[in-house]
């Protein structure tokens, strides 16, 4: 009986010991309201133009600005003052566009943040108030009026031979500065069916979303449609409305999966590789070329007593600096820390390693895309 169980023991711990080698790297897991969208919850783009007023002096010049010209003169004709005629030069005006965002399920009278940028040529905004502005949705229908002391994170400051600027002082924020006044129509708790858009499209993690719904909720409520989407069907016996539904599944934790790209930034020399991206065995080799000019110029000066000029001969003196590396085996790689291991050790920059990744991915010896931003 004794040598029955060391040997079941035996066997257990030989089991445990091949799973643990077997077993793929950790997941990246995330909660399944981190990695979609919900749809009809979303925001709205808010815009309109208006007047900012009481700069000091930092505002339009009307005669450069014909359109803050007009709205002053449309804006005063309103209130019963005819400026037709008359020569205005009042630099303390500043024609803006306002901007919104209308956030999902708000509601009639709540406020909401706006900001402010200056449309002519205005110095600076700073100690200026908006004037009632009316913000329009896509369709053209107001749904939000704005108006405000606005509040400037730069400033400008000049003197008679010197001037400073910290920012940019032509654009500034109302915080609560914009009043809703129409709500979108869309009730969310009266759909009978949602679709959730994945943020980072991927078939794999779209199939997972649905198993995990359905798993949870026990009846098969889920359908993945695509990469991208996920249809739910609110369940007949469900004690609740789809909000309801929607609170219960948010929380599950799927593990997410991406296909392997490489993200390149040439202006800045960043590069950015996913966890997944794998290359065969390679042999590279790179060269640096360096040209140095520099200019000593040389003065030559006459005889004395004689006739001629003092004249300056150009001097230029001019290297090249050719350093080729041997070829460095990049061994096929089973991890990205091996991957940026066999890469560092060619000992180049971001820049050249820029051109070596494209040059794998011609080779087909990279599998992964490079993305080029």
């Amino acid at each position: 009986m004794l040598k029955l169980n060391l040997k079941s023991v035996l066997a257990g711990l030989m089991a445990l010991t091949l799973l643990i080698q077997t077993m793929p790297a950790q997941a990246v897991s995330a909660r399944i309201k981190d990695i979609v969208d919900i749809e009809g919850v979303r925001d709205n783009q808010l815009v309109g133009y208006g007047l900012v007023v009481g700069l000091n002096g930092t505002g339009d010049g009307l005669n450069n600005s014909p359109f803050t010209k007009q709205s002053l003169q449309a804006m005063l004709e309103r209130l019963g003052v005819n400026t037709h005629g008359e020569n205005m030069r009042t630099g303390n005006v500043a024609a803006v566009m306002v901007t919104a965002n209308l956030s999902a399920f708000s509601t009639q009278g709540s406020r909401l943040d706006v900001n402010v940028a200056s449309l002519g040529d205005a110095s600076s905004l700073q100690g200026g108030t908006l004037l009632v502005t009316p913000l329009l949705g896509a369709d053209g229908e107001v749904y939000a009026i704005a108006q405000g002391s606005v509040t400037i994170n730069g400033f400008s400051a000049q003197g008679d031979s010197a001037s400073i600027v910290s920012g940019v002082p032509t654009t500034g924020r109302i915080s609560a500065g914009g009043l809703i006044e129409r709500e979108i129509g869309f009730v969310l708790g009266a759909q009978r069916t949602l679709r959730l858009a994945l943020k980072n499209p991927d078939f794999t993690t779209s199939r997972r979303i649905a198993l995990a719904i359905n798993d949870f909720i026990g009846v098969p409520c889920a359908t993945p449609e695509d990469h991208a989407t996920i249809r739910i069907n609110l369940p007949r016996n469900f004690n609740g409305n789809i909000v309801d539904l929607i609170t219960d599944i948010e929380q599950l934790v799927i593990e997410t999966d991406q296909i392997a790209k490489i993200i390149i930034d040439e202006n800045s020399g960043i590069i950015v590789m996913g966890k997944d991206v794998r290359v065969s065995t390679v042999a590279v080799a790179q060269s640096n070329l360096t040209v140095t000019i520099s200019e000593s110029p040389n003065v030559v000066q006459p005889l004395p007593f004689s006739e001629g000029q003092t004249a300056v001969e150009p001097r230029t003196e001019l290297t090249v600096d050719q350093v080729d590396s041997d070829l460095t085996l990049v061994n096929e790689s089973v991890s990205i820390q091996q991957l940026v291991d066999g890469l560092n050790a060619l000992g180049i920059n971001p820049r050249d390693l820029i051109s070596i990744l494209q040059a794998i991915k011609a080779s087909g010896a990279l599998q992964a895309e490079i993305e080029v931003m």
